[in-house]
């Protein structure tokens, strides 16, 4: 019915006279209301991005100065020092305006130009702000005088509530490293790693680099850091994304989980309705600004142009590059349940469908015996083989209510993705609800029309195509080998008793399991954020340190006193915090390599320390996943609301991925992958590892697990 509906909507014809086109009533309605609503978007996005630009001032604050302006020249005080009766003189058409209207506009034009100074000042003023970092390396509880008089510029500046982009002009530039200094701390960080004789090589290589090509790079990147807004971001996003010839599930995308031990409703079109729903309203939010940003410390902002591309953006495949194509509206949303695809609308008109509403939309498509059409029922594989991952994420709704989610790399990180997922969640639970039986609350919405079933036309050789794609995803998919454990031992809560940071002591953890899983240390990949600067991503910190594989094998000697372990845990923990501290104020070492080897690839020049840099492994690849950026709910309240983070494929084919969260004081969650195919790797057997090590930290560091406290 619905099929036919839309056939009769849109009719041509060609006749002598040329082409007659009819068109339906309904569609001429359709075609009405999706105008007005772009217009109105575009609106509501321009009234934003006016709103973000005048931070911290306001359209009503121009109408002040305004006024305070025209006063002062009717109690004849001329507040301008002669600016105004200058500009008048300069206007153009004397004979038209009359000297009174001449000074009114003048005094408009002089106001205009205060106000604007104002915000252009205080931007200037933010940024030399916001370039301090010295609050990150001082130990807490213990901030200089500076660092206190710094804080308290900063509450002054940023005492207005802040729109989501309301600091982005604001924020300084990422900054390009010392050479020398991104040398020597490589060299550092593979010192552990390498023999004498290859360590003596590869230090050569280094300042052989250093002193003759390297500068010469150097200047290249200062010149793109001064006209580009990042000099990482754009050629990140282009070369370790969008020109990955290779499958990128697993490979390159990432996923979410849902609460870790609650599940609000098992009606799966319930799930959905209010999941969808309430993803929509973060859209709301997010078109419209309402979202603030994070902020580091509730007064330091993180850049938040990552969440432009969020909604209603495509990877688009090409040959040699993909691109991302990102529409102002999406009113639709596509639903792929066996083999099948519909488009379900999400508006009514200009209306918002409500949970239940969507929920007997999708109970209608879950409820449709209708086979799939020759071809369709592995046609998504074509996104999942060598060719690209299409949509921004997929949100995936399981038959008993749970949740997950997969993300597409190149628009956006994972914390990005994670904020979106918490609101979500959040929402889902403490907002939206569920009746006593589970189904969403509100009207059921049986009048509208059902979801339209996509009809599909896919040849024979089409076909051939999709059975290779599923077929290398398949093997890819398979050859997975993931284990998702909860540790409850301990948690962050005593973690930080201990006057350990958690990250440090789950890293340092991490090398302790390793070392016993393999027998040798590796190469380390931590992500790092870089989001203190304009349009920042991420950088690596290189946790497996001098520090570090002193602390281990020390640990796995057994002669060794636990002083001494104990030493050696501290200072391996405070250069991982420096390291750390160092990646997010811009003097990391990975991303300013990366960048000195594109720029000698544009000029045509060979670098064997670069080739040798950028060719090494990251056998050990982790990260901590954020929890609770957003405060929307008490966690100590509702211990059990959790999420259980989420993960990603291992980079090297024999090694681990590793994904952590701190969910809440007491419970710790991996994600550890790894592939069936490596010898070396197995997923339990080192989880298992990390967990008995972190038991021996805490047993070094006097931490009672918490059944024999």
């Amino acid at each position: 019915m619905a099929e036919a509906h839309q056939a009769v909507a849109f009719q041509f014809t060609v006749t002598p006279d040329g082409i007659d086109l009819q068109l339906g009533r309904d569609a001429l309605r359709h075609l009405y209301l999706s105008g007005l609503i772009a217009c109105r978007k575009r609106l509501i996005t321009l009234k934003s991005s006016v709103l973000s630009g005048v931070y911290p001032a306001s359209p009503s604050t121009w109408f002040a100065v305004v006024a305070v302006t025209l006063g002062s020249l009717y109690g004849k005080v001329d507040v301008s020092l002669g600016l105004i009766t200058k500009i008048s003189s300069l206007l153009p058409a004397k004979s038209v305006l009359t000297p009174v209207s001449r000074t009114v506009v003048s005094a408009v034009i002089f106001s205009s130009g205060v106000w604007v100074s104002g915000i252009l000042l205080y931007r200037q003023v933010l940024r030399m702000l916001l370039s301090y970092h010295g609050w990150m390396f001082e130990p807490h509880g213990k901030r200089s005088l500076k660092t206190k008089l710094w804080a308290g510029c900063m509450k002054v500046m940023a005492r207005r509530q802040p729109m989501l982009y309301s600091f982005q002009m604001s924020l300084p530039r990422l900054p390009v490293p010392r050479l020398e200094d991104t040398i020597d701390r490589y060299l550092q960080s593979v010192h552990s790693l390498m023999d004498e004789e290859k360590f003596n090589n590869m230090k050569t290589l280094a300042y052989d680099f250093q002193k003759d090509l390297g500068r010469k790079l150097q200047k290249y990147l200062h010149l793109k850091s001064w006209w580009a807004t990042n000099y990482v971001s754009d050629w990140w996003e282009e070369y370790i994304y969008l020109r990955g010839r290779g499958p990128i599930m697993v490979n390159s995308n990432y996923y979410a989980m849902d609460f870790l031990t609650v599940c609000p409703t098992t009606n799966q079109a319930a799930r959905a309705g209010n999941a969808i729903h309430a993803m929509l309203l973060y859209r709301r939010k997010l078109e419209r600004g309402l979202i603030p940003p994070v902020m580091a410390l509730g007064i330091v902002p993180m850049c938040s142009y990552q969440m432009e591309r969020m909604f209603n953006t495509t990877r688009i495949p090409g040959v040699e590059t993909d691109t991302l194509q990102h529409l102002v509206e999406s009113r639709h949303v596509c639903v792929y349940h066996k083999g099948r695809f519909y488009r379900l609308c999400l508006y009514d008109d200009r209306t918002l469908l409500s949970p239940r509403q969507l929920q007997t939309q999708i109970q209608q498509i879950l409820d449709d015996p209708s086979p799939p059409q020759p071809g369709e029922e592995k046609l998504a594989a074509l996104t999942a083989g060598d060719r690209w991952f299409d949509k921004s994420f997929s949100l995936i709704v399981f038959s008993n209510g749970k949740l997950g989610l997969n993300a597409e790399h190149s628009w956006a990180d994972a914390p990005i993705v994670g904020h979106l997922w918490e609101f979500m969640l959040a929402t889902d639970c403490f907002e939206l609800g569920y009746t006593e039986k589970g189904n969403c609350k509100g009207d059921s919405g049986l009048s509208l029309s059902p979801p339209y079933r996509l009809q599909w036309d896919i040849p024979a050789k089409c076909r051939e195509v999709i059975e290779r794609s599923y077929f290398t995803a398949k093997t890819l998919a398979d050859d997975v080998d993931f284990n998702c454990l909860r540790f409850t031992d301990f948690g962050k809560g005593l973690i930080k008793k201990c006057r350990s940071s958690p990250d440090a002591f789950l890293q340092i953890s991490l090398q302790l399991a390793h070392y016993r899983d393999k027998g040798h240390f590796c190469l380390t990949y931590e992500a790092s954020m870089t989001r203190l600067f304009r349009e920042g991503r991420t950088e690596t910190v290189r946790a497996c340190t001098k520090e570090s594989c002193d602390f281990v094998r020390a640990m796995e000697d057994p002669n060794e006193t636990k002083e001494k372990r104990l030493a050696l845990y501290r200072a391996a923990a405070e250069r991982h915090q420096l390291m750390y501290r160092l990646a997010m104020t811009g003097k990391g070492i990975d991303r300013h390599l990366f960048c000195l080897y594109l720029v000698s690839k544009y000029l045509g020049t060979e670098s064997p320390f670069l080739q040798q840099v950028l060719s090494e492994p990251w056998r050990l690849s982790t990260s901590q996943t954020p929890q609770q950026q957003l405060k929307m709910f008490d966690l100590e309240e509702f211990p059990d609301h959790i999420s259980a983070g989420g993960g990603f494929g291992p980079v090297a084919d024999d090694g681990y991925g590793v994904s952590y969260i701190f969910a809440g004081e007491n419970v710790i969650t991996l994600h550890i992958s790894s592939k069936f195919s490596s010898p070396e790797t197995n997923s339990h057997r080192f989880g298992q590892r990390i967990c008995q090590s972190m038991r021996d930290l805490a047993e070094l560091l006097s931490v009672p697990p918490r059944g024999e406290r």
